[in-house]
């Protein structure tokens, strides 16, 4: 890394070996520093050729996210400076992705502004991420971020996820937009997640169809799917605002049976919505050999041994 830095300071030609090696040998804040004008030195010198198909950008902002780096990473994409330099999403959506995990909203709407501006094509995370960021701004600004995405996409090929619908549902639902809700839940090809669940009832709620969120309630409590089988669970929230809407109606006591019947059969969680939205699988992992453990980093070459694996 000293090397390399002396060849920078001799303002010595950048090749793409050496800024490969330099990027996969970086391991602190400051060797990405030196990390970072290298590969802003090598963007000025190449600006005018083809990189060919290795992408030096995803592996800086990996990096960048290993690290902790996030300020980092959204600043060298926003450089105007090096425009080109990142011409994939994978590079914008791990930066917003790092950005929207810190809560830094306004910067991760900023990357996604200049993503727009590089002419980067978004993909179905992309769009994941836009309204996942523009729900947590919650501002009328925002909102009409979100709602063109969400309107433009289908003329643009890009693929919706369920989750990017749940997130724009949820927005509309925060603006009291009840017609943009109905429409953009209808758009949802599978709605039997429990996130879709709790939007259903909190937009029949909200609507004013209650009879249709009782049913719904009403049907999580007969179901007698094998107790290996994860029951429908409701969110407080939602079920105390199908309780507040009903108050005092007609309605009201049938409500308070039937939520009271989910309690106690722990199907009503104290998980928000918000949070469920937020909430990030961590996926099925295949159970691995213990002769299969892997005892040093691909990247580092350093020791991954354990406490744990020395016992």
């Amino acid at each position: 890394m000293e090397l390399f830095s002396q060849k920078m300071d001799r303002n010595e030609l950048i090749l793409k070996d050496e800024l490969k090696l330099l990027l996969h040998l970086c391991q602190s804040a400051d060797d990405m520093a030196i990390a970072r004008a290298a590969i802003c030195r090598y963007h000025a010198e190449n600006r005018n050729f083809a990189y060919g198909e290795f992408k030096f950008g995803p592996l800086f902002v990996r990096l960048c996210y290993e690290l902790g780096l996030e300020s980092l990473a959204a600043a060298t994409l926003t450089d105007e400076n090096m425009r080109g330099f990142f011409c994939e999403a994978t590079s914008f959506n791990i930066t917003m992705d790092m950005l929207f995990t810190k809560g830094s909203f306004e910067n991760a709407l900023v990357v996604l502004r200049t993503m727009r501006e590089h002419g980067v094509p978004f993909n179905k995370d992309t769009l994941t991420l836009a309204t996942a960021i523009c729900y947590k701004m919650n501002t009328a600004e925002s909102y009409r971020i979100c709602t063109a995405l969400m309107e433009e996409a289908p003329s643009k090929g890009h693929a919706t996820q369920r989750h990017a619908y749940c997130f724009a549902v949820a927005f509309a639902l925060r603006q009291s937009d009840m017609e943009k809700a109905q429409l953009l839940y209808a758009q949802i090809m599978n709605t039997d997640s429990r996130l879709c669940q709790n939007l259903k009832v909190l937009i029949l709620a909200m609507s004013g169809a209650v009879d249709d969120a009782i049913s719904i309630l009403s049907a999580a409590t007969l179901d007698k799917s094998s107790p290996f089988v994860r029951k429908p669970e409701f969110s407080q929230e939602v079920v105390d605002l199908l309780r507040l809407r009903t108050e005092g109606g007609p309605h009201m006591i049938t409500v308070e049976r039937i939520v009271t019947h989910l309690e106690r059969a722990d199907q009503v969680t104290q998980q928000t919505l918000d949070a469920m939205l937020c909430h990030t699988p961590t996926g099925k992992r295949k159970p691995s050999l213990v002769m299969d453990v892997r005892k040093t980093s691909q990247r580092t070459l350093k020791s991954l041994q354990s406490n744990l694996l020395s016992e």
